[in-house]
């Protein structure tokens, strides 16, 4: 999930220094279960509003769900231009051109008896229906009350069109009366009958372009709220928004707002009520109108109340023990568990007071419980953490996340493993923590071989189980770069992805090469050519996913990490584990340090009077792995190799080691060596070679001499 939303931070990539330290800026970062274990298991995510209201309610038998192009009227905020032309669209239906042209001239007078007169060419129901809107525009509601009940008064087939949309029309007129009347009740009643009304014809199949079945519900609501029915608005509300208006979920959150802000007394009586509890309930274990820090005075106010409230407790009681546990009172929360049933949630809670009572095995199998009743779908969408990492928060997911961290303390590193590897993304950089530092490369290997095949075709976003294969896509290549780290050449390459095969291939060749070499400049050429390879692609190849590299991030980032230490839930056995797991050297952008030492080796197969020798070094020089083995690259250049025109720069234009012409230097290397050191001794060397030559001379004359006389 992190790469989405990096263009965004494209000026924190631009000041990213190659050899800086640790702390990100950028983009933003996931919940990491595992960096903080006991925080992670005390935490109960906050709830989703839009998840728990869509748990409430019912549905209406028969009525449709809006589709995405629907538009939801409300006449509080006058009509919007979206609204005005989804109804000049859907006034077109059925009418001809001329009768489109008759609408609206008709529209724009003020009379709505006129409209009746100069529409007389019109189907009666649109004669009837332009008439009373427009009496309803013009303020005379009698009027328009009129007008619709003459329309929906005319047989069914004859009224096709537009009866849905009178029967809302008269409830919105109706609406409007309530307020001008002297009898507000009956108004208000005679309101929402032409609702209901409306929910009826369109479940009938007449005409309901607008969608108007599904608005009827926002507005009978309104009517029950005005009415002073807080309990059959909510139960409307929801209705509206389990069929898929956002209409619906913004009136709950309205109504929220609205109860915080009323006297406690008349808050307390409305509690009473199953629906106000739950929808408090709702939006407390969702903590909407606050994140972090102090509790808000009405959400504390809406907290005490509702827990002197009981009646209904027991349908919400799960629901009211994660509102208590997540505001630290405990005895609460467990009382309420009492009588919170086997859902997934109610044993989530389950597990973490038994972590806090220090019973493990307890907690294992609460969790294991939990990651079972759980929905595999269940999501309750976005949230940011306190120290504002983000998380998606699939509740099963992160129950089988905590479950990991119990798994880990007991030493069941593959259990754990794949509990964190099921979530995908969402918790991916705990499921490579445990892939590359904890499990050995053996127990990776035999997972992945049986459970995650290579892909079939390149995976695109967008396919069926994409984020699956994206995850199996991403372990086989953390996978092959752990063996080609560990010296498992040949095994490595199959597990990269396609685009990355060859390279793999070339640095375990070349390592093999530079093993099996007996000759010193081949070794060297070897040497240098794997060296080259985990510069130029040792992230792709050699890199950590996590630290110290991060891999996940294409290098460009990096996360503080606090040392592992033995504790609660860290055993020492993982620890270990951990620590002969660690790159060599730990250090950011450790692939660099192992090029860097594998072009030294190079060198010390080379003649140190050779091109190649300084070429090598050179090269090194240039590859960023920290200043100081810059330094000591190029002391030993100046104290050991040849001189070389491109020197002055050093480390940044380095020619190809010619590594031919080196094998010819090491005989020229030992006779320069000898000529360097008689050369202080030159006149003396050579009045000894004269004398030498003379005294040989005079000694085969002799001996010569001596044969003759014989003879």
């Amino acid at each position: 999930m992190l790469t989405r939303n990096w263009p965004r931070h494209l000026l924190c990539l631009s000041l990213s220094l190659p050899l800086g330290s640790a702390v990100a800026c950028g983009p933003d970062f996931p919940n990491r279960l595992l960096d903080d274990r006991g925080q992670t298991l005390a935490d109960l995510p906050e709830g989703n509003f839009n998840f728990e209201i869509s748990r409430l309610g019912k549905t209406i038998a028969g009525l449709k769900n809006v589709t995405a192009a629907t538009h939801n009227p409300n006449d509080n905020y006058g009509e919007s231009n979206e609204l005005a032309e989804a109804r000049e669209k859907a006034e077109q239906a059925g009418l001809t051109t001329e009768q489109l042209a008759m609408v609206k001239q008709l529209r724009g007078l003020t009379d709505a008896r006129q409209v009746e007169v100069q529409g007389a060419s019109l189907p009666t129901e649109i004669r009837f229906y332009v008439a009373g809107a427009v009496a309803f525009a013009t303020g005379d509601h009698q009027l328009a009350v009129e007008y619709f009940d003459k329309l929906l008064a005319l047989p069914a087939d004859q009224r096709p069109l537009r009866s849905t949309w009178a029967a809302y029309s008269l409830g919105r007129t109706w609406f409007a009366m309530s307020s001008e009347s002297g009898d507000a009740i009956e108004a208000l009643e005679r309101s929402r009958e032409a609702f209901r009304q409306t929910r009826q014809m369109s479940i009938d199949g007449f005409s309901d372009p607008l969608e108007l079945g599904v608005a009827s519900l926002g507005e009978e609501a309104r009517a029950l709220r005005t009415a002073g029915d807080w309990s059959g608005a909510i139960e409307l509300y929801e209705a509206q928004n389990l069929h898929g208006s956002a209409v619906g979920n913004t009136s709950l959150r309205q109504l929220m707002n609205e109860l915080a802000e009323l006297p406690e007394a008349e808050l307390a009586k409305l509690l009473d009520h199953k629906a106000v509890q739950q929808l408090v309930t709702a939006s407390l274990v969702s903590r909407v109108g606050w994140s972090f820090g102090e509790e808000p005075p009405n959400e504390k106010k809406l907290t005490r109340l509702l827990q002197n409230s009981t009646r209904g407790s027991l349908d919400n009681a799960d629901r009211l023990a994660a509102m208590n546990y997540q505001r630290g009172d405990y005895a609460s929360a467990k009382a309420f568990l009492e009588n919170a049933g086997d859902g997934g949630l109610a044993w989530w809670l389950r597990a973490k007071l038994a972590v806090r009572d220090g019973d493990k095995n307890a907690a294992a199998a609460a969790y294991a419980k939990a990651a079972q009743a759980f929905p595999q779908n269940e999501d309750w969408g976005y949230r940011r953490t306190p120290d504002w990492a983000y998380e998606t928060v699939q509740p099963k997911c992160r129950v089988e996340g905590e479950s990991a961290i119990l798994a880990l303390q007991r030493g069941e590193y593959l259990q754990a493993f794949v509990q964190l590897y099921r979530s995908n993304d969402i918790y991916w950089f705990d499921a490579a923590t445990v892939a590359e530092r904890v499990l050995t490369v053996e127990e990776l290997k035999q997972y992945v071989d049986a459970n995650v095949p290579a892909p079939q075709e390149p995976v695109q976003e967008g396919q069926d189980h994409y984020e699956q294969q994206r995850s199996a896509e991403k372990l086989r290549n953390l996978l092959g770069r752990r063996l080609l780290r560990e010296g498992h050449y040949a095994d490595a390459v199959g597990y990269f992805q396609e685009s990355l095969q060859n390279q793999a291939r070339l640095y375990g060749e070349q390592r093999l090469k530079a093993d099996s070499a007996w000759w010193p400049t081949k070794r060297a050429s070897a040497l240098y050519n794997a060296a080259w390879t985990a510069r130029e692609w040792g992230m792709d190849i050699l890199g950590y996913e996590m630290a110290p590299d991060y891999a996940v991030f294409g290098g460009g980032f990096s996360l503080e990490n606090a040392e592992l230490k033995v504790g609660p839930l860290v055993a020492e056995a993982e620890v270990q584990r951990q620590k002969a797991s660690e790159a060599q050297p730990d250090q950011r952008f450790h692939y660099r340090f192992v090029a860097t030492a594998l072009a030294s080796r190079a060198a010390d197969n080379l003649p140190h009077s050779s091109q190649a020798f300084a070429a090598v070094l050179c090269s090194a020089a240039g590859w960023n792995s920290s200043l100081e083995e810059q330094s000591a690259l190029y002391q030993r250049y100046v104290k050991e190799g040849p001189y070389v025109p491109w020197a002055v720069d050093f480390g940044n234009q380095c020619p190809y080691p010619d590594f031919e012409n080196a094998d010819k230097r090491y005989v020229t290397q030992v006779t320069d060596a000898v000529r360097a050191t008689l050369r202080p001794y030159k006149w003396p060397v050579q009045i000894g070679a004269i004398v030498l030559a003379v005294g040989a001379a005079l000694l085969l004359i002799t001996r010569r001499q001596r044969k003759a006389r014989k003879d």
